[in-house]
């Protein structure tokens, strides 16, 4: 039997209207929204030619309801610019990463969430108070995905087709998530990831404005108790940068919020950083993206087959590999068979230093 809300998941998921899906199954706009209200149920053979038009394997739309994930739970950039596909196309690959992290659950034993929520503190102290619960005090965050993952947030690609989004965050049933975009800087991952983690800390009475998850992510990557450059020039910025792992101009942002860098200095630096190449991208910068130890450890160490995973949670490979590219060094293999030994139990330790 067909189930409704995974139709309409599998749907936005593709990016499609009910009356472009209604066109690729051969079937009316009509059928559509009644399959997907509940108000009738399609034949074996309809069924085969919705999944198919969508692209999932058999069985899928025949599984179990997806998770709840409305869109005011979801922390987007830009919402309000976005295209409603993009957004529907993105949240319902939050939904099949939470159904993949439900695997992973049932599979090994994944950090606990210790991530506060913290109602009314500015970006400033709240991004001081996370530091200080992690022990990071006044030194340079280390790599920020296993750092993350490491405090029980489970961090995700987004899947080529969601680019445009960005990056999001959101809470799920107690645990946070966050999805960062493969293709951004190393020095953009880790403020991506930083600015996410504001999301999560001060969404609490209402969603974090950008401007706060911003200044989140500048006083997490960048403490002011580790700023000692006094009246800087762009050479001792640029000198500087690599010690927070960030980018030129976001340490120069950093600098004159914090009042070390008068107006008139930021904006003849910001003139003078782009001249040199530095507004769009970030030579000498760090080598690589920061990867992920977790997923490391599930698809390598432990020897894992994605075809595994994706057997059981009726995704194809591909849809899968979205989820997960750019997390793990090299790409995930596929082909082989899984082993017929026990599960392993995983335990990932907190990083001590960047990876």
């Amino acid at each position: 039997m067909l189930t409704p809300s995974r139709l309409t998941m599998a749907r936005r998921r593709r990016g499609l209207t009910a009356i472009e899906l209604a066109r690729k199954a051969g079937l009316s706009a009509r059928s559509i929204a009644d399959y997907e209200h509940g108000r009738r149920q399609p034949g074996a053979g309809t069924t085969e030619s919705l999944t198919s038009a969508l692209g999932f394997p058999e069985g899928f739309l025949t599984q179990a309801e997806p998770a709840d994930l409305p869109e005011t739970a979801v922390a987007f950039r830009a919402a309000a610019k976005l295209p409603a596909r993009n957004k529907a196309a993105a949240i319902s690959a939050g939904q099949l990463a939470i159904e993949f992290n439900g695997w992973l659950e049932s599979t090994f034993t994944l950090p606990v969430p210790d991530v506060p929520t913290l109602e009314h503190p500015d970006p400033e102290t709240a991004a001081e108070m996370v530091r200080a619960r992690w022990g990071l005090h006044d030194k340079a965050a280390p790599n920020m995905v296993q750092l993350l993952e490491s405090r029980g947030v489970r961090v995700f690609s987004l899947p080529a087709d969601c680019a445009d989004v960005d990056a999001f965050s959101f809470w799920h049933a107690g645990t946070p998530y966050v999805f960062l975009n493969p293709a951004t800087s190393p020095e953009r991952g880790r403020f991506d990831a930083a600015h996410e983690l504001g999301h999560l800390v001060l969404h609490q009475a209402r969603p974090a404005r950008e401007c706060e998850a911003n200044a989140f992510a500048g006083a997490f990557l960048m403490p002011k108790a580790g700023m000692h450059l006094n009246n800087p020039s762009t050479e001792q910025v640029l000198a500087h940068r690599a010690d927070w792992h960030v980018s030129a101009l976001a340490l120069t942002y950093r600098l004159r919020d914090l009042g070390l860098l008068g107006q008139e200095q930021y904006t003849a630096m910001c003139v003078e950083l782009s001249r040199r190449g530095y507004r769009t991208s970030e030579p000498d910068g760090m080598a690589r993206r920061e990867t992920s130890r977790l997923l490391a450890t599930v698809f390598r160490e432990q020897g894992v087959k994605p075809q595994q995973v994706a057997r059981e949670l009726l995704l194809d490979v591909e849809e899968l590999n979205g989820l997960v590219f750019g997390l793990v060094l090299t790409a995930v293999p596929g082909g082989g068979e899984p082993s017929a030994r026990q599960r392993p139990r995983l335990r990932v330790v907190r990083p001590a230093e960047r990876g």
